[in-house]
């Protein structure tokens, strides 16, 4: 134990002055953006919490005890009918979009990484204009009616399903992967679905993980689409309830902000944004494990 200490010691000897300030800087840095990410955060709560009794600026509700929180504006929320079926629709455009993704995404990221396939160059051209080159507003939004998706909660993921930067790097990954696990899978007649299923995604967790994190925060977060084909209200996801509830309580247009009850209208405000934004702040533990590795090894061999 004695010698593992003096090891310690020595090494935190090596350190120069140099090194020191670097390490200080970096640590600084961290800090004022641990500061400029909580700070936020931490108003957006509080404001959550206000009551009509509360009269402060928004520096002082920063620092408003929690004795004198109110919960009306969750309960508001939680209550009414509109933000819980918002909730639900976006919950299932989240795990939809993220299971169509990840379906249409792993067998081309694989097919991708088969060096001895025949033409993998020109496919992987091909898959990469479209990154490079986008087909516009317009085309896309006369795919997405002439297949008749408008009002359908498929048009909000699927134009996005398949994303070329996630097929990269799991394309990346899968090439990472030693060949002579499925070489010995070919030789032995497994085919090529059977190498995908049995030997390559058991040994895919990180990037299987890492890529749906992407790809749900990205239908979490989607307005754009829900804005352009979907005009059915109880089809509304997320984004654009709270896009209703901001622009209107903003512009002093009170009948959307009403539905909620006698709580106040920036409390609403501010819960809405915050349990909007709950699930990915509970996800993210628990991908976060296979999200530094999945992303690495993929860029790297990417």
């Amino acid at each position: 134990m004695a010698m593992k200490n003096n090891q310690i010691k020595s090494a935190l000897i090596r350190f120069s002055a140099g090194d020191k300030v670097f390490y200080t800087i970096i640590e600084v840095y961290l800090v004022i953006i641990l500061l400029i990410v909580f700070i936020p955060m931490w108003s957006t709560i509080t404001l959550s919490f206000r009551s009509n009794t509360f009269i402060g600026s928004n520096l002082e509700g920063m620092f408003l005890p929690p004795w004198k929180w109110d919960p009306a504006a969750y309960k508001a929320l939680l209550s009414n009918r509109g933000f819980l079926n918002a909730f639900v629709n976006s919950c299932k455009i989240f795990f939809m979009g993220v299971a169509a993704s990840l379906f249409l995404t792993i067998p081309l990221a694989y097919v991708l990484s088969v060096k001895t396939l025949p033409g993998r160059k020109p496919l992987t051209v091909l898959v990469l204009i479209p990154y490079l080159f986008n087909v516009g507003l317009i085309p896309t939004y006369l795919v997405i009616t002439g297949f008749g998706l408008t009002n359908k909660l498929v048009s909000i993921f699927l134009p996005g399903a398949i994303g070329t930067y996630n097929c990269l790097i799991m394309r990346g990954f899968f090439e990472g992967i030693p060949d002579e696990l499925k070489e010995s899978a070919r030789i032995d007649g497994a085919a090529e679905w059977y190498v995908l299923l049995r030997i390559i995604l058991p040994l895919s967790k990180p990037i299987i993980m890492t890529i749906g994190l992407y790809y749900g925060v990205s239908f979490w977060n989607d307005f754009f689409n829900a804005m352009l084909y979907i005009n059915d209200n109880s089809l509304q996801p997320l984004p654009i309830l709270l896009r209703n509830i901001l622009v209107s309580s903003g512009l002093g247009d009170i009948l959307e902000v009403n539905a909620f009850g006698d709580a106040p209208i920036q409390a609403i405000k501010a819960a809405s944004v915050f349990m909007a934004a709950i699930p990915m702040i509970a996800a993210y533990p628990f991908i976060q494990k296979y999200f530094t590795k999945g992303t690495l090894l993929g860029s790297v061999k990417g």
